[in-house]
């Protein structure tokens, strides 16, 4: 997205503060302010804060009647899911035709066939699913909440320390419902959160193709959906046919959901690792009071420039970093094995499943404005940066102890493959059988410590 305008002095400061703290997405937060019939043009009377204490009540009643519904949640998830149906329906979003329908599903129903030969992992339970770009919004934005909320709520707190002090109203003035400044603030940091991830859930309505295709499962129970739409859109201009293209899709969309549904630790291992990781960010406050403490919230230039990048900036530790690397591994070990797997399915099947992988790698790597905007909320890019090392990683296990040795690595976290594999994956099997034999070691010394038969297993 280009970088909103600074705005003139003409325009009204409560506009001018709204534009400082939400940089780009200024103009969708004021278009949805509009919508729920607000006009920031009109807060601020002739351009100034008002000084009577019944026109300050006035424009706060308005501020909150946009603010009530976040409930002093950390993400405002009403206004996210308005902002995110509003953003998926974009150029429009019709429901889909039964013909699209059976398409997807057929597809989604082929490529569990062809999977069958290439992995151990059965089918899911799940019916496949076809759906709108709304339809994907609306399962998956739960998802949202693991991703987003923990490092919100530190940042809501940051805002509020940083900027509760300077929000002084004239003496007689209450605000409506007995509210205080400070939860004002945390409203309004809801309110910026929840229009941000809506922007960005919406806007990745129009690039996915399906559940799983951003490295993250994005369902509590798995299951195959494709968003006939993107898919449509993807195939046109491209020399596969359009069925063609649909199938690779569904492959890959297919074979991440068997890992999925057959792996039960993975989801909850790598959603509660994102969360272990924002939960873990640290806000430095005072480097935010600094940036802000001597500069008018109404000085919209002075304040932008002083937050270069907008409030909801987290200053992320050297342990943080250490994490983002392991989770950025564990994302690569799966999009590589769903990567290699439909690949080794497509092969004898389709005859464009080479290009079709090349331009899905690159894809990914490119990432996109959506996946950027959430990298900025949690400091999270939802994409793996080391795809290709991981896929041939798991195609070098296949090599050398056939399919069902790679797909035995999921066995259990601590077997996953780590950084040191993905930079030598011809050198995993040894060290793979290195390891082995100092467990053994250990084991035959635990048993003789405590008078056992070893286990010779």
């Amino acid at each position: 997205m280009s970088q909103s305008p600074v705005p003139g002095p003409d325009v009204p400061p409560w506009e001018q503060m709204l534009r400082a703290m939400l940089g780009d997405g200024a103009d969708d937060a004021i278009a949805e302010l509009r919508a729920r019939g607000i006009d920031p043009a009109t807060l601020g009377g002739a351009g100034d804060l008002p000084t009577d204490p019944a026109a300050i009540q006035q424009v706060v009643a308005q501020m909150q009647s946009l603010f009530a519904g976040g409930d002093d949640q950390p993400v405002n998830w009403q206004m996210a899911h308005d902002l995110a149906r509003q953003q998926a329906s974009v150029g429009g979003d019709p429901s889909l035709t039964p013909t699209q329908g059976r398409q997807v599903r057929d597809a989604l129903s082929v490529a569990e066939l062809w999977l069958d030969a290439a992995t151990d992992l059965p089918p899911a339970t799940a019916p496949a699913r076809a759906w709108s770009r709304a339809e994907w919004v609306e399962a998956t934005l739960p998802a949202w909440r693991t991703l987003t909320e923990p490092v919100a709520s530190s940042l809501s707190t940051a805002l509020v320390e940083a900027l509760g002090g300077q929000l002084e109203l004239p003496p007689g003035t209450m605000l409506p419902g007995g509210v205080e400044p400070g939860q004002l603030l945390r409203r309004l940091g809801s309110a910026v959160f929840g229009l941000q991830v809506g922007q960005a859930a919406g806007t990745l309505s129009h690039d996915v193709f399906g559940t799983t295709d951003i490295g993250l499962p994005l369902l509590d129970v798995p299951a195959p959906a494709l968003v006939a739409a993107n898919v449509e859109e993807f195939a046109e201009g491209l020399d596969a046919p359009p069925e063609e293209v649909r199938l690779f899709l569904a492959l890959r969309e297919a074979a991440a959901t068997r890992l999925f549904t057959h792996v039960p630790w993975l989801r909850a291992h790598l959603l509660a690792t994102v969360e272990a990781y924002a939960r873990g960010i640290t806000i430095d406050v005072d480097q935010l009071e600094e940036a802000v403490g001597s500069i008018d919230p109404t000085d919209a230039a002075a304040l932008q420039q002083a937050l270069s990048g907008g409030v909801f900036a987290p200053h992320t530790t050297d342990e943080q970093k250490a994490a983002l690397e392991r989770l950025e591994t564990a994302l690569a070990l799966v999009e590589g094995w769903v990567d290699e797997v439909s690949a080794t399915a497509a092969l004898p099947h389709l005859p464009h499943g080479v290009a079709l992988r090349e331009m899905i790698r690159r894809r990914r790597a490119a990432g996109g404005p959506a996946e950027q905007t959430f990298a900025n909320l949690v400091g999270l890019e939802l994409r793996p940066r080391r795809l290709r090392d991981a896929a041939a990683l798991w195609a070098q296990i296949a090599r050398d102890g056939g399919t069902a040795a790679r797909d035995a690595v999921w066995d259990h976290p601590d077997l996953l493959p780590s950084t040191a594999d993905l930079d030598d994956p011809a050198g995993y099997a040894a060290r793979r059988a290195t390891a082995a034999g100092e467990a053994a070691e250990v084991d035959r010394a635990l048993a003789e410590i405590f008078g056992e038969e070893p286990d010779e297993s």
